[in-house]
This record gives C-alpha cells, structure tokens and sequence, in this order.
C-alpha cells in the first residue's frame, strides 16, 4: 500500500519531539504511480518545516495557549491574595491637624481656641469576615485548578488546529501533484488526437474536446496551487510565524499517520475521554469552587467581621502609633509617642438576614449549573469521541478503495493511450481501437482518483488527531502502545505501469 500508517510510536515521537523515537520510524511510504509534488509558487518564498516541528510550534507559539497561560497567572495571583485576606494592611505616613474658632468640650461647655498637632506613625488596618477568610483560599485554589486544566485544554486545542491545518497543507499539495499529473496526460491525449485527426481517422470535434480536457485540466493546477496557499496562510497564523512565507512540508502528501487503532471499539475510548480530558477537570473544579461559595454564604452570618484600625488621628481609621505632639497657636512641641486603637468584632445580618438567604440561594443556583455544565461536557466529550472514532473509521476504510481507484484509474489512462493509436479491421474499413473521447473520459476518472485518495488521507490524518484530542490526549496511551512494532509493508508492491 502506497500511503503505509505511521505507527503510534512515531505519533509519539511527532508529539514529543524524541529524536530516539523517530529513529525507529518506518521508511517513507511509496508515493501513488505517477505523482511527484511539485514546487511551490515561483513568487513564494518556501518555509520547510515538518509535522514534528509544527507540532512543537504549537505550544510554544500559539497565541491561545499563551492567553491561557496568563488566565493561570491571574487565578494564581487571586488565590495568593485571598490567603493572605486575614493579614491587616499596614499605613505610615503623616498627620497634621489645625483648628481656630469655636469648639465644644466633652461636657457641652463652648469656647474658642486655636491649635494643632502634628503625628508620624503608622497603623494597620483589617476589615475581613472570618468566612471569607475560610472559604475564600478553598474557592480560590478550585478555580486556579480550572484554569490550569482549561490551559492543558487550550494546548490540546492548539495541537489540533495546526495538525488540522497542516495535513489541509498535505490535501492541497496531493491535489496539485494529480492535478499535473492529469495535466501531463491531458497534454499527451491532445498530441495523440491531433496526430490522428491529421492522418483524417477522427474528427476535429475529438481535437476541441481533448483541448477543452485540458485547460480544464490546468485550471485544476490553479486552483490546487490556491489550496496550498490559502491552506499555508491559515498554518503560518496558527504559528505565528512569517506570513509571506509558504508552508512546504518535508513529508510525502500521502504520509498517513495514525495515533489510535479505528478497529478500537468506541465503548473502549469513551471513557478514557471522560477520564482525561482536561475540560471536564476544569469544569468539576469550577463545581467545587461553586460549593465552597455556598458553605462561605451559609456560614456568613454565623461568624463575626473583624474590624482594626487606628484612633490616634481624627477622623478615626489612620494612624495607630507614632510620634505625636501639638500646642496652641502655632506652638509644636510636647512630642512623644502615642498609640491608639480600635478593634471590633461584629456580626452582619444582611436586609435582616434576608439578604443573607438570598445570597446562599444565588450560591446554590450556581453550583447546580456548574453541576448541569459539568454533565453537560460529559455528553460532549463522549459524543465528540464518537464522531471522531467513526470520522477515523470510515476514513480507515475509503483509504483501501481510494489507493485502488488511482491504480485502476493510472492502468486505464495508461492503457487508453496506448489504444487510441491502435485500429482494428471491420469489413473493409479500419476503425480505432479506442476514441479520443474514451481517453479523455479516462483521464477525468484519475483526476477525480487523485482527489478522492487525498481527501481520504486529509481525512484520516485529521481524524486521527480530532480522536487523539476527544480522549484528551492521555500520555499514558502512548506510553504504553508505543513500543509496539509497525508492520512491515509487503516485500514486494508493484505499482502499475506508467507512461
């Protein structure tokens, strides 16, 4: 077979970017008879790069993994934060305070004065509640958690997409070699018409059909040759590199790479998928943290508020301690130091406690929807593994008939030319062999097989990687089936002949 699979070890190799393991890869595949890639554009300028490297890219330059990667620093830095909700925060600076005219003593008398005071010092201040201080760490560290498996998401994503991208690279160059294939032997098909339309055994209508054959033929290298570059453009956004460069992989287009076995049954890989994709340990730490709001509501008003601050100042809530002096007028001397404090401990019964049960219900309405999300990404995640097992499947099965399509296709475009020069003798008269509109017939079909083998390749190799991410690219799989040894092609697989 032309398009052999990689195994998983080499998957492995791909995805971990192990020179060792790529040394016990298996030789290329054999590329379909008669197709040979051709270069890029002449006015691009070619970026070679293979599927190990854009693999690597992908998490090192993905735009999406790094915003996932600043969603963990940020939950990091809240959960850090909330640790610390039960320390005071600490002032220092200065006070100084001036007084003229009329002012009222403690005992109600009323009198005119003029002085100030000076103070420098500091004060801690503390405003938490004790459930705050609780429960807020326990929420704080589940939503860290969501963050850091949704960031395992985001580079399991990102693999994907430029996986996806580049055998769409692969796809569009496969289609461009059938289609200068079919172009060559459209070409051969116009001589062979001409050749015997001069010698006046066809007529000029099989010329004008061989000749419409192939600017169709050669519309179909423009429009391959587009594939490439918008299919290149989309691979090069993913990974943010040079956008005036094309993408020219180092792999044959044919290259079938496969990670999980389709003959697997799906009830097998369903729950692998459950157990390790990260979306759903994001999403069971965002129902945790939903119940730790709720135990922080329920235990709210049960639980007093802790209030500290200074009183050495007027208004109070600045300065607690320091250096402090004052005097009539303008007069500043008597300093010494001084040190005051307020400390409260007070319990809060919100709208009377109504507001309180408000609160503990709007907690509680959000754990159940974290919970119904939560089942909701369950059925995702197992239909996702589905669609891709039967998307690999299928795909697995067009492969065997789309390598027998182009071989079949090759042998009677090759056959088909060697006819149309041949005749046979009617009567008196000698007619041809084969016409020139069988031949054209003949090399419409190879197109078509060219395009048909290809897009059962794309769609086996995306497949492949759609799968391998519906099971939440668990390590432990390759780990454990990448020693197995890839099977040997046959010894011998003759490709038809070709013109």
């Amino acid at each position: 077979m032309w398009g052999r699979s990689v195994s998983l070890a080499v998957a492995a190799a791909l995805l971990a970017g192990a020179a060792a393991a790529q040394e016990q890869a298996p030789p290329p595949a054999v590329a379909p008879p008669g197709v040979a890639v051709p270069p890029p554009a002449p006015v691009a300028r070619p970026l070679p790069i293979n599927l190990a490297t854009a693999l690597q890219l992908s998490g090192a330059r993905s735009l999406d993994v790094a915003a996932a990667g600043a969603r963990v620093q940020a939950a990091a830095a809240q959960l850090q934060r909330a640790q610390v909700l039960w320390l005071p925060n600490v002032l220092f600076g200065t006070d100084y305070f001036r007084h003229d005219g009329q002012i009222q003593a403690v005992a109600g008398e009323v009198f005119g004065t003029s002085k100030g005071s000076f103070m420098l010092g500091l004060a801690p201040i503390a405003v938490f509640n004790v459930s705050d201080a609780l429960f807020g760490p326990l929420a704080a560290r589940q939503v860290l958690r969501a963050r850091q498996a949704s960031a395992r998401a985001a580079a399991n994503d990102a693999v994907q997409a430029v996986a996806e991208a580049y055998f769409n690279v692969q796809q569009a160059r496969g289609e461009l070699a059938g289609a200068v294939d079919a172009v060559r032997r459209a070409e051969e098909v116009v001589r062979l018409a001409e050749q015997i339309y001069k010698q006046g055994r066809v007529p000029e209508v099989e010329v004008v059909r061989a000749r419409a054959e192939l600017a169709r033929r050669r519309q179909a290298v423009c429009t391959a040759r587009e594939r490439w570059r918008v299919t290149s453009a989309e691979l090069i956004r993913l990974l943010h590199l040079d956008p005036s460069a094309i993408v020219e992989p180092l792999e044959p287009p044919h290259l079938q790479v496969t990670l999980v076995d389709p003959r697997t049954p799906a009830d097998e890989l369903v729950p692998v998928g459950l157990l390790n994709r990260p979306e759903l340990a994001a999403q069971q730490a965002l129902v945790r943290a939903a119940l730790e709001q709720m135990r922080q509501e329920k235990l709210r008003p049960l639980v007093p508020s802790v209030l500290l601050r200074g009183a050495s100042t007027n208004p109070a809530g600045t300065l607690a301690a320091g250096l402090f002096g004052g005097g009539l007028n303008d007069n500043m001397s008597n300093f010494g130091m001084r040190s005051d404090f307020d400390v409260q401990v007070l319990w809060e019964f919100q709208s009377l406690g109504f507001g309180n049960k408000a609160r503990v219900n709007e907690r509680r309405a959000a754990h159940r929807l974290a919970l119904i999300e939560a089942f909701r990404l369950q059925d995702r995640v197992a239909a996702e593994v589905v669609q891709a097992h039967a998307q690999a499947q299928e795909a697995a099965a067009r492969l065997a008939d789309a390598e027998d399509e182009v071989r079949n296709a090759v042998d009677s475009v090759t056959k088909n030319l060697q006819g149309v020069t041949q005749t046979r003798k009617v009567g008196d008269l000698f007619v041809l062999l084969i016409r020139p509109q069988e031949v054209v017939a003949a090399v419409q079909a190879l197109a078509q097989a060219y395009n048909d083998y290809y897009a059962a390749v794309g769609d086996y190799n995306r497949a492949q990687f759609r799968l391998y991410r519906a099971m939440g690219q668990p390590a432990e799989l390759v780990i454990a089936q990448a020693g197995a040894a890839c099977p040997s092609p046959p010894a011998a697989d003759p490709a038809p002949p070709t013109r």
